[in-house]
């Protein structure tokens, strides 16, 4: 009789929890993760369309996968971790940010039919891990080291990773124009350090792209100024450079002094000492022989006056990152105080002026001594175009700066994607077992890369990928570096045309991608907070036990 009895419902979690496990939770995850990378496969290579993506910040137009997946807020658990391997792409090496996430949905839209089938996701998981290492390898076995090459073939080959770089985007046409720019100002940098906060990027609408230019030093916009700042002296041969960070103005009491005065005479003094301590500092900033005094925080009319008179150039409110950029070319160091300036912390500079720039004045530091930095001035007819010009010219200055630290590169292409498909296809006949069909499975999902560029080109994908296969197949290694020729619809020797991209991006991509397909596979049961489900994160009060603790008391005689 007791057996016969119900067993009594377990309540483990909080009600309105929402669980879903098991194979059909894996295979929704799956498709959340494909549907991501259809928004941003089109954006793929040189043809790659353009994404236009207008949130209550502004809008955005651009064909760069980390900015696309940035601002789409993509809010599926699971499909979140494409947005992550595209960030961390990013930001390690500059540039792959829409390869590393198709290749990562590719992986799962392969692995979809053995799961559907019951295939263990661990089975699917280990062969891919095993896949991912094979591939890394091979890219390191068909790398080209550019060590040891003179310093013009290198700066050559430099500024063919940048321009393959820039293929892919809207500053195209001018790639050559770019990558030079590009190369020049990351060679301008300290080899140990790279530091990408030396490059300083200002935009100035008006103009085409080609009235861009480089400065060899610092260049910022003039600050806000005061009158008596025209009479200022506009360039300068070597002068002496001031760096502070105190306000240069007569300054009301903070606090709420009172001041009793038995005498009306005594008012003139207290006066007169508010002058003379504005006039004792700015007297010393000319005594200490600068010839130009920066300051971060303000300027005001009467020092800017002061300094005119003396043939002296004076900004305020210089923004921080300026500061430091100067502080470096320079050799000045930032003082919070104008006492006891001696010779050792100003800087000095080769030339000074002042330019007109399109619509705005720039400040231009150039022939710095110790100039570990540069500064790249963009012109372009719209915001949407310049904000665009600087994300491609960021990626193209990480692919630089890569280049330059791990100096061997692959063809670009999908000539490189397609030799390692071949290989992990030849490697995986001499597997037995199931594992033979997920290496394979993953081989054919890295023909996406090439697959897509020729969708993306307008050309037939199945055409191409056939002659691909056939060159790549080709006895003596002749084909290795043929990849998609989007120009013609053909195949093309991609190293000779000088379609290069550092073998980082590809090692990079290719374990970001295998990782992310790996931790979505891995993953077989979703637990979703209600509570999780609120505005911010947090939850109603009483959210999931309804109606507890309220109206308690009611009905004991006592009034509603």
């Amino acid at each position: 009789m007791a057996h016969g009895m119900m067993q009594p419902q377990i309540i483990l979690l909080k009600e309105g929890t929402d669980t879903s496990q098991g194979k059909a939770q894996l295979i929704s995850n799956i498709n959340a993760c494909v549907a991501v990378v259809d928004a941003v496969r089109t954006t793929l290579g040189p043809r790659g369309m353009d994404k236009l993506i207008h949130t209550e910040r502004g809008v955005t137009i651009s064909n760069d996968g980390a900015t696309i997946m940035k601002l789409l807020e993509i809010i599926h658990p699971a499909a979140r971790t494409l947005v992550d391997i595209s960030l961390s792409q990013d930001a390690e090496v500059g540039d792959g940010t829409t390869t590393v996430v198709i290749l990562a949905g590719e992986f799962l839209r392969e692995s979809k039919p053995f799961v559907e089938e019951g295939v263990h996701p661990q089975s699917l998981i280990r062969s891919f891990r095993q896949a991912g290492q094979l591939a890394v390898q091979k890219v390191k076995d068909l790398s080209i080291s550019i060590e040891g090459k003179s310093a013009e073939e290198k700066a050559d080959m430099l500024k063919k990773c940048a321009m393959t770089s820039l293929n892919s985007k809207l500053v195209s046409g001018e790639k050559e124009f770019f990558a030079q720019m590009v190369v020049d100002a990351v060679s301008v940098l300290d080899p140990l350090t790279l530091d990408l906060r030396m490059i300083g990027t200002k935009k100035v609408q008006g103009g085409g792209l080609r009235d861009s230019f480089l400065v060899d030093g610092v260049a910022f916009k003039k600050t806000f100024s005061y009158a008596g700042f025209e009479m200022q002296p506009k360039s300068y041969r070597d002068p002496k450079i001031l760096l502070l960070n105190i306000e240069l103005e007569l300054k009301s009491e903070k606090e709420n002094a009172e001041i009793r005065l038995s005498d009306p005479s005594q008012y003139q003094s207290i006066v007169d000492a508010e002058w003379n301590i504005i006039y004792d500092k700015l007297d010393k900033c000319v005594q200490s022989g600068a010839k130009i005094v920066l300051s971060r925080l303000a300027i005001g009319d009467l020092a800017t006056q002061y300094f005119a008179d003396r043939d002296i150039f004076c900004a305020g409110r210089v923004q921080e990152s300026d500061m430091h950029r100067v502080a470096t070319a320079t050799g000045a160091q930032t003082q919070t105080t104008v006492n006891n300036l001696n010779p050792k912390v100003l800087g000095t500079v080769e030339a000074f002026e002042e330019k007109q720039v399109g619509a705005e004045r720039y400040n231009l530091f150039t022939g710095c001594p110790k100039a570990k930095t540069a500064t790249m001035v963009l012109r372009g007819g719209s915001e949407q175009f310049i904000d665009e010009a600087e994300r491609s010219l960021h990626d193209a200055i990480m692919i630089v700066r890569r280049a330059v630290k791990n100096a061997s590169v692959v063809p670009g292409g999908g000539a490189i994607d397609m030799e390692i498909s071949k290989f992990l296809r030849d490697h995986a006949r001499t597997i037995a077992g199931k594992s033979q069909l997920f290496i394979n499975a993953y081989a054919k999902a890295l023909e996406i890369i090439p697959r897509q560029l020729c969708d993306n080109a307008g050309f037939d994908a199945t055409d191409v990928l056939n002659k691909l296969r056939q060159k790549h197949a080709s006895k003596g290694g002749d084909g290795v570096n043929f990849g998609v020729d989007v120009n013609t619809g053909g195949v093309v020797d991609t190293y000779a045309s000088f379609v290069w991209e550092p073998a980082l991006v590809k090692i990079n991509a290719l374990t970001a991608a295998t990782e992310a397909a790996c931790l979505v596979l891995s993953v077989d049961e979703t637990v979703r907070n209600p509570k999780s489900e609120g505005p911010d994160g947090q939850g109603g009060p009483g959210r999931g036990m309804p109606g507890r603790g309220r109206g308690r008391g009611r009905g004991r005689g006592m009034r509603r």
